[in-house]
């Protein structure tokens, strides 16, 4: 499933995207959800929000939290910079996705 979408960095919806250190999470796009992290105002980090370590279900879905993400099924928790498991068990990372930065806007792509 390809997608493709874009956040104007001028609306304040997306107001924390401007600073980096900050993140937004929209469960409109992916499997389950994308969260985007700013890295610099350069660089930003995109990762979808099904946890890679279960199939799509009710409860792989996962909430963010600071620079966590935590899955709804067990205590499987992932960095939202780089993608990692940092806490439960699983050997695969989030799946990233593209990001690019004009102007003020985000694109946000597989």
């Amino acid at each position: 499933m390809n997608f493709r979408f874009q956040l104007n960095l001028n609306l304040p919806e997306y107001n924390d995207l401007q600073f980096p250190g900050n993140s937004y999470a929209t469960y409109n796009h992916g499997v389950r959800g994308v969260v985007i992290y700013n890295i610099n105002n350069q660089q930003y980090a995109a990762f979808e929000l099904s946890d890679p370590n279960h199939p799509p279900s009710s409860c792989s879905g996962m909430t963010v939290n600071g620079v966590i993400a935590s899955c709804g099924c067990d205590d499987n928790e992932y960095n939202v910079i780089t993608g990692e498991l940092v806490d439960g068990e699983g050997e695969y990372t989030m799946q990233p996705y593209r990001v690019q930065r004009s102007g003020d806007l985000l694109e946000v792509f597989n």
